[in-house]
């Protein structure tokens, strides 16, 4: 089964239960990567408490960035791993280094073979059809990294907007009524749980709907 879990904050996977998993997600073996993170100044407190926090609770994870690593070098990697976190960051930078990396082909193998993937932000942003969203709220934040073309890996029909707060409610209703997709808010107390063909929002609160 294709299972993906999209977040708009990686806490999620700490703060909140997740039945619909064989087995208890800290006993999973998972890549953890990291590569988002290094298109950003420096990585937030919160990515940083949340690392040390999924380690605290015992989590089975190795950390990897993917940039200049090769296809098979990524196959080697990950060939024994149930789960892969995919935290967030720039969405740009992440995007370049899977295209380069061939992590684009690694990750799709993977996750039809029953691998979770997880995505938190950036994580989430590029399983969609593009990652214009990333454009939307801070166009001015990020560099694009030389990128023209903001094809994500399509393993979902929709875009996703994350971090939702009722200040970019008029923003989102202009690029919402814009896009090409559907599009899913969410709140960083809510996340996208797929399963094949089945898409349900998880967490806390209404689904958001401008």
């Amino acid at each position: 089964m294709k299972t993906l879990l999209l977040c708009s904050s990686g806490q999620f996977i700490t703060n909140h239960d997740l039945p619909f998993l064989k087995k208890p997600i800290h006993e999973m073996k998972m890549a953890y990567i990291t590569t988002a993170s290094k298109g950003i100044s420096k990585p937030s407190k919160e990515k940083l408490e949340k690392r040390m926090q999924m380690a605290l609770q015992g989590f089975n994870l190795e950390e990897l960035d993917i940039e200049g690593k090769t296809e098979q070098e990524l196959r080697e990697i990950l060939k024994d791993k149930e789960a892969i976190y995919v935290e967030g960051g720039s969405a740009f930078y992440l995007l370049k280094a899977v295209r380069e990396s061939g992590f684009d082909n690694v990750v799709k193998d993977l996750i039809s073979k029953g691998v979770l993937y997880i995505g938190s932000s950036a994580g989430s942003y590029i399983c969609c059809p593009s990652i214009e969203m990333a454009l939307w709220k801070h166009q001015d934040k990020y560099e694009h990294c030389g990128l023209t073309n903001f094809t994500g890996l399509n393993l979902v029909s929709f875009l996703i907007t994350v971090h939702y707060k009722q200040e970019y409610e008029a923003l989102l209703k202009e690029k919402i009524s814009q896009a090409k997709y559907q599009v899913k808010i969410l709140t960083d107390d809510q996340a996208i749980l797929v399963q094949d063909d089945k898409v349900e929002l998880i967490g806390e609160g209404r689904e958001i709907q401008l």
